[in-house]
């Protein structure tokens, strides 16, 4: 068993978003991302996984294959692996979103940032 607390993970940088990983395990990842207002995560995919959000704090938007998504404390989204994701946070406090990806596609999906 292992036990962490989501707190030590939630660390913002006025440069630009953060991303603490939280566990890796095998093919899965665990991790938080951190944005202050107005920081944004470009549009990307995870081929072959599934991506789970929680968002823990804050509101934002996600685009998601160009359909935007306004989201805010307590969503929770799931998206496969080939939806082209986006998040910018739109609100005027920070936003920490927990996310879990299973059967990362490369190892640099699980490293912090």
């Amino acid at each position: 068993m292992k036990i962490q607390n989501l707190n030590e993970y939630m660390e913002m940088n006025k440069e630009r978003f953060t991303k603490r990983i939280i566990f890796k395990e095998d093919k899965s990842t665990v991790f938080v991302l951190n944005f202050e207002p107005g920081q944004t995560l470009p549009a990307h995919k995870h081929p072959g996984s599934n991506v789970y959000l929680l968002v823990l704090q804050g509101e934002g938007t996600f685009t998601i294959d160009r359909k935007e998504v306004p989201v805010q404390q307590d969503d929770v989204l799931v998206c496969n692996g080939d939806e082209e994701l986006a998040f910018a946070s739109t609100g005027s406090s920070d936003v920490s979103l927990y996310v879990m990806l299973n059967k990362i596609p490369d190892e640099q999906y699980a490293k912090n940032m």
